[in-house]
């Protein structure tokens, strides 16, 4: 079985994988970050990450989401996708969803790809950031 922390440290290194700055600067907190809360919503969770102010946030402070990681996991039948909010510069939380079917309780990564199971297009990423309003 999976563990729900494996999971979702599974996800973020493979959300931060990237050598532009933006990825370099946001792997950097990810490791430097403590989990202060998790939510199970039914379909999926949201994990509520804290990052030690100490560690640079982006450039801007900018607040945006992302999301090109998705994953087959045991118990569903449609795989699993994530989304992950940087706000105000800094990572605030990973987002997991199935795609119209419980979340399991127990489950087993079979494996984690990118959009269309290719290689990721960095820049593409990059471009496909979603401006968010900042989280108060």
């Amino acid at each position: 079985m999976t563990t729900q922390a494996a999971l979702e440290k599974a996800v973020l290194e493979k959300l931060l994988n990237g050598r532009s700055e933006t990825f370099q600067i946001l792997l950097r907190q990810y490791q430097a970050s403590s989990v202060i809360k998790r939510e199970m919503t039914g379909a999926g969770f949201f994990t509520y990450l804290s990052v030690p102010r100490d560690i640079p946030q982006l450039s801007g402070a900018p607040s945006f989401s992302f999301g090109d990681v998705h994953a087959d996991l045991t118990g569903l039948k449609h795989g699993a996708g994530f989304l992950l909010t940087i706000n105000k510069g800094y990572i605030y939380d990973i987002e997991g969803y199935s795609y119209e079917e419980p979340w399991p309780r127990n489950f087993e990564l079979i494996r984690l790809f990118y959009d269309d199971n290719r290689i990721r297009n960095e820049e593409k990423v990059i471009r496909s950031f979603h401006a968010r309003r900042p989280i108060e």
